[in-house]
């Protein structure tokens, strides 16, 4: 079986995953992005970076720190009819977080109340229609960057102001969202093929509760509700292996906040007791083999 792992380095996560691989007996390739060269009309006959013909892959796993990179190889990949982890399909819809917010809507997953809107006079009306304080989100981005927790209609001008005259053609989009009073936590659950294979609390007193920005990680039993939305969630995205961002309503509604598909881990295995790159490599062979059946 030949896997291909695309990376931009190798991090604490990339390390878990190949371990995890040779576990099984399985010497994945190494790949770096800085190294691609895609000939597009070639096809997946021209080499990789490391000699092998991309078409001798049964698959290939995505773990670029860039998303724009990890896009646009699996967008190639895919359409030379190599599988990857996570597909090209789901891999762009949850880059982006207005296409995640309408995968959502369109199939009834209770999520924080959204407005998307083109100026900043528009985006001030829409804060005002949810009430303060509301989130503003860039629609791309991770680790919880350039969020702003706006309190009033002085510091929403402020901020508006500064990504009109300040930021790129993606910071004049304006992403708005209702601010969800959870209880200093909100739920991280790791979704693997069919199954929601753990969870952890992601706790803080700031109200950004990433593990990048200090939250504490401890284990978040798996209930039934949790479950069942977390399933809806990912099979609206397309499936595989995606992180989902969960809150918990003073009312004790689950709503589904953002889903991850290139997703860190490094501190959920611990506190969960799961071995989480076990059970992806374990997901990643199922989907590899029958690539290599077609081939035989």
């Amino acid at each position: 079986m030949r896997i291909a792992l695309l990376v931009t380095h190798i991090r604490p996560e990339e390390k878990l995953l190949i371990g995890a691989f040779q576990a099984h007996g399985i010497e994945p390739d190494v790949i770096l992005d800085r190294d691609l060269h895609f000939n597009i009309n070639a096809g997946m006959e021209q080499p990789a970076p490391n000699g092998s013909a991309w078409g001798d892959y049964e698959l290939v796993m995505e773990r670029c720190v860039s998303t724009s990179r990890g896009l646009y190889a699996t967008a190639i990949l895919n359409a030379w009819g190599i599988p990857t982890i996570n597909r090209y399909s789901t891999a762009a819809l949850c880059a982006d977080k207005l296409h995640t917010s309408l995968a959502l809507a369109q199939h009834g997953i209770p999520q924080p109340q959204t407005r998307l809107t083109f100026t900043p006079d528009a985006a001030l009306n829409s804060i005002d229609s949810l009430g303060y304080p509301a989130v503003l989100k860039p629609v791309t981005g991770s680790w919880g960057r350039l969020l702003a927790r706006v309190n009033d209609r002085d510091s929403a001008e402020a901020i508006l102001e500064h990504r009109e005259t300040l930021g790129d053609y993606q910071q004049h989009i304006y992403y708005v969202q209702e601010y969800v009073h959870k209880p200093e936590r909100d739920i991280r659950a790791f979704v693997v093929g069919d199954e929601t294979i753990c969870a952890i609390y992601r706790t803080s007193p700031h109200w950004i509760t990433n593990t990048a920005r200090g939250g504490q990680a401890t284990n978040c039993p798996i209930t039934p509700e949790i479950n069942t939305l977390c399933q809806r969630a990912a099979a609206a995205v397309g499936g595989g292996v995606l992180a989902l961002d969960l809150f918990e309503t003073p009312e004790g509604e689950l709503l589904m906040n953002e889903i991850n598909h290139t997703m860190e881990f490094r501190n959920s295995s611990t506190p969960t007791g799961v071995n989480i790159a076990d059970a992806v490599v374990r997901y990643a062979i199922t989907q590899a083999q029958p690539a290599l059946e077609v081939a035989l």
